[in-house]
């Protein structure tokens, strides 16, 4: 399905009246799935050009986030928040640091501890790279007064913990 359609099918579902209940549920739900796509479209495009698989991409976006925390990622942390075995992870940490986008840095409060790092070409790749999304998107938010866009944010954190929740509940193969 393409995203018009989905915006197309939530735009009929608000003409009929309430977006309340399964029909706008499933009309926002319909929403959802068609920005997932597009964003998976857009990070697809990304790993395509810089020689990374979307696990490589969800790695540097924990990495990342982990740094933004001021809490550095340990490769067991990794495995866990991407659900990869030790192998596998370290199979990929291997990868991004050939790529030359991520190092592995003994922590400095623990020996024992090892710590991942984004290089800052990576962030500035990433950046250059995200830049007209960002643009697009800052745009169409320009148009959002505060209490909308306080809405939109509590939506989207209610809607991740919600999807978190359910992925919770489903045993990995």
């Amino acid at each position: 399905m393409h995203d018009a359609d989905a915006v197309n099918d939530l735009e009929e579902a608000q003409g009929r009246g309430s977006t309340h209940g399964p029909a706008g549920d499933a009309a926002l739900g319909v929403l959802l799935r068609a920005l997932n796509v597009e964003l998976d479209r857009f990070n697809i495009l990304f790993g395509n050009a810089h020689g990374l698989y979307r696990t490589d991409l969800n790695a540097l976006v924990a990495i990342l986030e982990a740094a933004r925390r001021e809490d550095p990622m340990t490769p067991s942390r990794l495995a866990a928040a991407l659900d990869l075995s030790a192998s596998a992870t370290t199979t990929l940490l291997e990868r991004l640091e050939s790529l030359g986008h991520i190092t592995r840095e003994h922590s400095k409060t623990d020996r024992r501890r090892v710590d991942l790092y984004i290089h800052d070409t990576a962030r500035q790749i990433g950046s250059e790279f995200y830049q007209p999304l960002l643009r697009e998107l800052s745009g169409v938010w320009d148009h959002f007064s505060d209490e909308q866009r306080e809405t939109v944010r509590q939506f989207l954190t209610a809607t991740i913990m919600a999807t978190t929740r359910a992925r919770e509940t489903i045993a990995p193969r």
